[in-house]
């Protein structure tokens, strides 16, 4: 059995996968759950996957992060829009020399996290993967799988690969997880964003799923437009994305699974739209670095007028 501990905050399609595949290599995992919370506790945890289905009939689970104990590494997936929930939840389940793996998506987010542990606790990690809740306690993972870790420091500075990336990074691939290390945190981000913002807010706007997008001539335009707005903006904050990185993103689309993204199942799901750290975060730095991205900032009023306007949500009307 592995001596580090982890808690994982947010047990869904991220949390709930990278989790279970944890504890199922022998890592002794805390998982804080909401709705879930009976079921999981009642029948465990189900992962079906293209690597390999599999069950965790028991697992320890929590709906307060007061019941659980100090943890060495604490994973936030939880959804950006619910980050307002940390400063309650991070200190009470981080260990004094623990540290803070990030799995969201979007761009300045270890920043938040940073104002409640310090800057020198925090990891970033930006998942490569295709999985979804699609129930209480069951994830399906349909594609793909890796993380790209790099460590953060307060003004995103390069720390190169650093001791305790290669240690998270040791207990991944023991978990049968695909790890990248990266030494830039900011140019990491910035080239995750080439496929979240596009895809993401494009399956939104245009109710679409990835093959969609990637196919239909016009919806690929749209694709590649945003993708190169979104190479000037890191560009503007001095990070450099090369054409072939690009290139890459698309062929892998293209081979990619039909899939539904995280905005668009948020959307239809009714639930808030992670349109700040994902459209919105990048969209300022850049223009505070001097970069104009007009297709970008279209859509993020689109995707703002779609969040606020979200016809699955209770209360309201037509769609956007």
């Amino acid at each position: 059995m592995a001596e580090r501990r982890y808690a994982i905050l947010g047990t869904g399609a991220i949390g709930g996968f990278y989790g279970a595949c944890l504890q199922r290599a022998g890592f002794d995992v805390r998982f804080l759950l909401r709705s879930d919370y009976e079921t999981v506790r009642r029948e465990g945890l189900t992962i079906e996957s293209v690597g390999g289905d599999f069950r965790l009939p028991r697992v320890n689970a929590y709906r307060d992060v007061a019941e659980m104990p100090k943890c060495d590494g604490v994973v936030v997936a939880l959804k950006t829009t619910q980050n307002h929930l940390l400063p309650k939840l991070l200190p009470s389940v981080l260990a004094d020399d623990g540290v803070v793996l990030v799995l969201q998506n979007g761009l300045g987010i270890e920043d938040e996290v940073a104002d409640i542990v310090g800057g020198d606790r925090v990891v970033g990690g930006m998942c490569f993967i295709c999985s979804n809740k699609v129930g209480p306690g069951r994830v399906r993972h349909l594609d793909y799988g890796p993380i790209a870790l790099a460590d953060y420091t307060p003004g995103y500075e390069p720390l190169g690969i650093t001791p305790r990336l290669e240690a998270i990074e040791r207990d991944f691939q023991t978990a049968g997880i695909e790890i990248q290390l990266h030494e830039d945190l900011l140019l990491a981000r910035w080239k995750k964003l080439v496929w979240n913002i596009p895809f993401n807010g494009l399956s939104v706007v245009l109710d679409a799923k990835t093959d969609r997008l990637i196919f239909d001539g016009d919806s690929r335009q749209a694709v590649e437009s945003l993708m190169a707005e979104v190479v000037r903006g890191a560009a503007a904050c001095d990070r450099e994305i090369p054409e072939a990185f690009v290139s890459n993103m698309l062929v892998t689309t293209e081979k990619m699974k039909p899939y539904l993204t995280s905005m668009k199942l948020d959307y239809d799901g009714g639930r808030p739209l992670e349109v700040e750290a994902i459209v919105g975060n990048p969209l300022r730095m850049a223009a505070e670095a001097g970069a104009s991205l007009p297709k970008i900032e279209l859509l993020y009023h689109q995707l703002k007028i779609c969040d606020r306007y979200n016809p699955h949500r209770e209360g309201l009307g037509d769609s956007c």
